[in-house]
């Protein structure tokens, strides 16, 4: 039996740039790709620190679950993609602006490079 699933898309967070869905509905869940800090104008990741880089990432995941009626209350888990694990209190910090208890579950990793030259990515699922 097979699950139906449907793809969101909105102009308000930067759009897939290769074979993939900013979202996709199954059943009650929501799982959003993951966002890079790009500028929504001008299409360059955002410049500033890594702080500024986390809330542009987040603004993005916002934007496309308020294409689904949802908001970041709705997050159950995230996925946080970094090039440099030193940066991890910052984004921490820049993170807790976002969400509110209970906080959704989490991951962090370390990875070799990101899209654009970003420093973070995150990646989430939600539920209705």
């Amino acid at each position: 039996m097979s699950t139906a699933k449907r793809a969101v898309a909105t102009p308000a967070a930067p759009a897939a740039i290769g074979p993939y869905s900013q979202a996709v509905v199954a059943g009650s869940l929501l799982f959003l790709s993951g966002q890079i800090p790009l500028d929504p104008e001008r299409g360059t990741i955002v410049e500033g620190s890594i702080e500024d880089e986390t809330r542009q990432v987040l603004k993005h995941l916002a934007a496309v679950l308020a294409a689904e009626g949802l908001t970041l209350d709705a997050v159950v888990r995230t996925t946080v993609f970094l090039t440099d694990l030193e940066d991890f209190p910052r984004v921490n910090q820049a993170y807790a602006e976002f969400f509110t208890e209970p906080f959704p579950a989490r991951a962090t990793v370390q990875v070799a490079a990101l899209p654009r030259g970003a420093r973070v990515e995150i990646d989430a699922i939600a539920t209705r």
